[in-house]
Protein backbone atom coordinates (compact mmCIF):
# COMPACT_ATOMS: atom_id res chain seq x y z
CA UNK A 1 0.00 0.00 0.00
CA UNK A 2 1.44 3.29 -1.12
CA UNK A 3 1.45 6.04 1.32
CA UNK A 4 3.08 9.56 1.72
CA UNK A 5 2.86 11.70 4.80
CA UNK A 6 3.99 14.91 4.77
CA UNK A 7 5.21 16.97 7.70
CA UNK A 8 6.96 20.05 8.90
CA UNK A 9 4.33 22.64 7.81
CA UNK A 10 3.10 26.11 10.25
CA UNK A 11 3.26 29.16 11.06
CA UNK A 12 6.30 31.25 9.86
CA UNK A 13 6.82 35.14 9.60
CA UNK A 14 8.00 36.52 5.92
CA UNK A 15 11.00 35.97 5.39
CA UNK A 16 11.11 33.02 7.61
CA UNK A 17 12.37 28.95 6.81
CA UNK A 18 10.50 25.62 7.17
CA UNK A 19 11.62 22.84 6.14
CA UNK A 20 8.91 19.61 4.78
CA UNK A 21 9.48 16.49 4.98
CA UNK A 22 7.54 13.71 3.12
CA UNK A 23 7.80 10.18 4.30
CA UNK A 24 7.06 7.39 1.86
CA UNK A 25 6.55 3.89 2.03
CA UNK A 26 5.16 0.88 -0.30
CA UNK A 27 7.14 1.68 -3.21
CA UNK A 28 10.67 1.47 -4.09
CA UNK A 29 11.01 5.04 -3.28
CA UNK A 30 14.66 4.74 -5.13
CA UNK A 31 13.29 4.27 -8.25
CA UNK A 32 11.28 7.66 -8.85
CA UNK A 33 10.87 10.84 -9.45
CA UNK A 34 9.28 12.82 -6.32
CA UNK A 35 7.66 16.23 -6.15
CA UNK A 36 6.28 18.89 -4.13
CA UNK A 37 3.01 20.77 -4.87
CA UNK A 38 0.87 23.17 -3.29
CA UNK A 39 -2.76 24.39 -3.54
CA UNK A 40 -4.46 27.39 -2.16
CA UNK A 41 -8.43 27.13 -1.76
CA UNK A 42 -9.96 27.73 -5.23
CA UNK A 43 -6.74 27.66 -7.04
CA UNK A 44 -5.38 24.62 -9.35
CA UNK A 45 -2.90 22.69 -7.74
CA UNK A 46 0.66 24.37 -8.57
CA UNK A 47 4.09 22.14 -9.40
CA UNK A 48 6.58 23.35 -6.99
CA UNK A 49 9.54 21.18 -7.57
CA UNK A 50 10.76 18.21 -8.81
CA UNK A 51 13.77 15.49 -8.21
CA UNK A 52 15.40 13.27 -10.09
CA UNK A 53 14.97 9.47 -8.78
CA UNK A 54 18.88 10.19 -7.69
CA UNK A 55 18.57 13.46 -6.68
CA UNK A 56 21.19 14.22 -9.23
CA UNK A 57 18.52 16.48 -11.10
CA UNK A 58 16.16 19.29 -9.84
CA UNK A 59 13.64 21.40 -10.82
CA UNK A 60 11.59 24.44 -9.43
CA UNK A 61 8.45 26.53 -10.14
CA UNK A 62 9.57 30.30 -11.22
CA UNK A 63 8.06 31.95 -8.55
CA UNK A 64 10.36 29.69 -6.02
CA UNK A 65 13.26 29.19 -7.62
CA UNK A 66 16.45 30.33 -5.54
CA UNK A 67 14.32 30.33 -2.15
CA UNK A 68 13.31 26.84 -2.52
CA UNK A 69 15.55 23.71 -2.50
CA UNK A 70 14.06 19.92 -3.03
CA UNK A 71 16.25 16.91 -1.64
CA UNK A 72 15.69 12.92 -1.10
CA UNK A 73 16.96 10.63 1.27
CA UNK A 74 16.90 7.07 -0.46
CA UNK A 75 18.29 5.28 2.57
CA UNK A 76 15.21 7.22 4.39
CA UNK A 77 12.62 6.96 1.21
CA UNK A 78 11.91 10.67 2.39
CA UNK A 79 11.85 13.85 0.53
CA UNK A 80 12.60 17.06 1.62
CA UNK A 81 11.75 20.34 0.87
CA UNK A 82 13.43 23.56 1.84
CA UNK A 83 11.54 26.92 1.96
CA UNK A 84 13.45 30.06 3.36
CA UNK A 85 12.91 33.54 2.44
CA UNK A 86 9.06 33.06 2.81
CA UNK A 87 6.66 34.97 1.39
CA UNK A 88 2.78 35.34 2.10
CA UNK A 89 2.17 34.38 -1.15
CA UNK A 90 3.76 31.12 -0.46
CA UNK A 91 0.87 30.30 2.14
CA UNK A 92 -0.53 27.05 0.95
CA UNK A 93 -1.04 23.27 1.93
CA UNK A 94 1.71 21.78 0.14
CA UNK A 95 1.84 17.75 -1.17
CA UNK A 96 4.42 15.30 -1.72
CA UNK A 97 3.36 13.46 -5.04
CA UNK A 98 4.81 10.24 -6.64
CA UNK A 99 3.76 9.04 -10.20
CA UNK A 100 4.45 5.14 -11.12
CA UNK A 101 2.36 2.82 -12.97
CA UNK A 102 0.06 5.76 -14.37
CA UNK A 103 -0.80 6.84 -11.83
CA UNK A 104 -0.42 9.85 -9.45
CA UNK A 105 -0.26 9.16 -5.47
CA UNK A 106 -0.14 11.76 -2.83
CA UNK A 107 -0.14 12.50 0.75
CA UNK A 108 -2.80 14.39 2.88
CA UNK A 109 -0.75 17.66 3.00
CA UNK A 110 1.04 19.86 5.17
CA UNK A 111 -0.36 23.87 6.13
CA UNK A 112 2.28 26.46 5.71
CA UNK A 113 0.92 29.83 6.82
CA UNK A 114 3.18 33.03 6.33
CA UNK A 115 1.80 35.54 8.07
CA UNK A 116 2.99 38.45 10.31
Amino acid sequence: QVQLVESGGGLVQPGGSLRLSCAASGFFFSNYPMKWYRQVPGKERELVATISSTGGVTSYAASVKGRFTISRDNAKDTVYLQMNRLKSEDTAVYYCNAHFLARDYWGPGTQVTVSS
